[in-house]
């Protein structure tokens, strides 16, 4: 069978240096066998013309023009609803290269595998090859990748999420590096007997694989169409590939949201935040101060992308044009940005369906409407077992529709960052707030990142879950080499590095309360973070860090008493230094590969938490002689 090659609404000229690419697309077509090939442009007519076929096809469904304009909605098949980690692969040199939290195979036997697989596997389909650019085309930090896919999905969700089309495409020339990114949803409509098979709203295959080949940069992705598993420029090219990118390179590729602060003074501030899912990154990104004159913008909410600049400060962008946000939980009193973000021109994914042609999920609303359509596609009423939405819901839609957008969220040099800021769900031990010492022990902070276990289900309750620097499942390489190129970066960086915080906005008294309200009321936090860097306000050194002094955090209109202050920075020596056993369990995980300066980092911690218990044994002993 012989493909047609075309495009849609313009024309994609081959310019030089493009031959590479060309070669790569005819290879791919040999191998799988489309019926057309189709160069996408970007232009809103092709867009236009792909959202009219998936409709016509019974792969989205149009929502009503008034009601929600321009945005449609996709139910996914039921098994192919979220990340798939365990069939996610990093196929480096060796196993070592990949570490001990990353799932491994051999190079050449995975792509052999994967070979098998694709051969006759767009059969009946169209193949789109789809050029993008990673941040501002043209950008100092920005990449070029140019995925394949078999699915129109993909091709309309991934001209939202980044730069695609003619500009990216020509941005490649002769000496361009531009990552390979091939991807089929794995479900050929014509058998090998030639025999035609009908199609489903939502292709996909039980088998899936996700293969990231981190030296030469490539990424394969096989049998699912969601999500980080088929839009190949998020987690794959963003984190996975663009982290092996960048420690050769002298750069980092990391999971944080971006903000710009502006104080009542009118100065600005740059911060960048890593927090693991469930710790209210996208709030923080987008939240609405609640102390007067205080303003916060975004940059970006998921992925940040830092390189050193020519001044020796650390400049970062957002190398994505789009938000892909979970929708539960999201509502008018949590977010209320993103909830004007996706008033329209947006893709909802497995969120329920108002009678009226409007979408709903948990928490968009106090009340659930009645008579909707759940994620399935069924009838589903107020008091239901199952939810209308499904937990991992999405919706997909530009950034620049977001109402708190910074206007230089896509300036091509990117921000200076001023803060660095490490967070995780805690609900013992971790203070609101504390400041590292230096950059050294904010890598430390990094690397320690955790969130307790909070039911019996998920394992025992106060056992820690790590994820260093919010990057465990997307890292492409070692995590103690990912440690070691942060170190890397500091060294280079020098007086002129960011300063390191971590917070903590989910501690808990002893009757399961939230102690801090959160939300909008984090700005306070972000008040004594700028202080720290102009020199304001005062700190007080305990044996985990920096804390604001008594009356250096602004609670005033906060019902706050002094017992629940108290408990948001006691630092209890016992349980720390329990913590710190954990710590010590979670760096043995990656042996002789865990930079020095963090087991001395460690150590530290347990000694200042010894002489602390002995201090406080001695004082509790004083006054029991008094």
């Amino acid at each position: 069978m012989t493909a047609t090659t075309e495009t849609i609404g313009s024309t994609i000229e081959p310019g030089p240096g493009l031959e590479a690419l060309h070669h790569w697309v005819d290879q791919v077509a040999s191998l799988t066998e489309p019926d057309h090939v189709v160069w996408c442009s970007g232009s809103e007519v092709e867009n236009r013309a792909l959202l009219t076929e998936m409709v016509a096809a019974g792969s989205l469904i149009a929502l009503e023009q008034g009601l929600r304009p321009d945005s449609f909605l996709a139910r996914s098949d039921p098994a192919d609803v979220a990340r798939v980690e365990d069939r996610t692969f990093i196929c480096s040199a060796t196993e070592a290269d990949a570490g001990p939290t990353n799932n491994w195979r051999e190079p050449d036997v995975m792509r052999t595998e994967l070979t098998a697989r694709f051969r006759g596997a767009m059969r009946g389909r169209t193949l789109y090859v789809v050029p993008f650019s990673m941040g501002p085309v043209g950008g100092a930090i920005s990449q070029v990748g140019v995925q394949i896919t078999d699915s129109p999905y993909v091709v309309v969700s991934t001209r939202i999420m980044t730069r695609m089309g003619a500009d990216a495409l020509a941005q490649i020339g002769p000496d361009t590096v531009w990552v390979p990114a091939l991807h089929t949803v794995g479900m050929p409509l014509v058998d090998d007997d030639g025999t035609r098979i009908p199609d489903v709203p939502w292709p996909s295959n039980s088998t899936k694989t996700i293969a990231h080949f981190p030296e030469t940069r490539e990424i394969w992705s096989y049998g699912s169409g969601y999500g980080g598993n088929a839009l190949l420029a998020k987690k794959c090219f963003a984190l996975r590939i663009a982290s092996s990118m960048a420690r050769a390179d002298g750069w980092l590729a990391e999971h944080m949201l971006l903000i710009r602060v502006t104080t009542p003074t009118g100065k600005v501030l740059h911060v960048a935040a890593a927090f693991p899912s469930a710790c209210g990154k996208t709030n923080f990104a987008m939240m609405t101060p609640t102390l007067p004159g205080w303003k916060v913008e975004t940059i970006g909410d998921d992925i940040a992308w830092l390189r050193p600049g020519a001044d020796g400060r650390l400049w970062a962008i957002n190398p994505e044009a789009g938000f892909f946000g979970v929708a539960p939980g999201t509502g008018p009193d949590t977010n209320p940005a993103a909830m004007t973000t996706v008033h329209s021109n947006t893709i909802f994914t497995n969120v329920a369906m108002t009678h009226d042609g409007d979408v709903w999920w948990e928490g968009a609303s106090e009340e659930p409407p009645r008579h909707l359509i759940d994620w399935r596609g069924r009838p589903w009423e107020p008091g239901s077992v199952t939810p209308a939405a499904h937990p991992n819901a999405r919706f997909t839609v530009a950034a620049d529709q977001c109402p708190t957008i910074s206007d230089d969220w896509d300036s091509p040099d990117g921000v200076p960052i001023d803060a660095i800021v490490f967070g995780g769900r805690r609900a013992t031990n971790v203070p609101l707030v504390a400041e590292a010492e230096d950059w050294e022990h904010g890598v430390f902070f990094g690397s320690t990142i955790s969130s307790e276990q909070t039911a019996a289900a998920e394992g025992p309750v106060g056992e820690l879950r790590l994820d260093p620097f919010a990057m465990q499942p997307f890292c492409g390489y070692n995590m103690a080499d990912h440690w070691a190129h942060w170190l890397e970066i500091g060294d280079r960086l020098g007086s002129k590095a960011p300063r390191v915080f971590r917070v903590n906005w989910f501690r808990k008294s002893s009757d399961g309360g939230y102690l801090w309200p959160g939300f909008g009321e984090n700005v306070r936090v972000l008040e004594w973070i700028a202080g720290r860097l102009d020199g304001s306000a005062d700190v007080d050194w305990s044996p985990i860090g920096g804390l604001p002094a008594v009356g250096a955090l602004d609670l005033v209109g906060l019902d706050l008493d002094g017992f629940a202050l108290d408990e948001l920075f006691a630092v209890d020596p016992a349980a720390w230094s329990a913590e710190a056993e954990q710590l010590r369990a979670h760096f043995d995980r990656f042996g002789d590969r865990v930079p020095a300066r963090l087991q001395a980092r460690l150590d530290q911690l347990v000694r200042r938490l010894r002489d602390k218990a002995l201090a406080e044994k001695t004082r509790s002993g004083l006054s029991g002689f008094r």
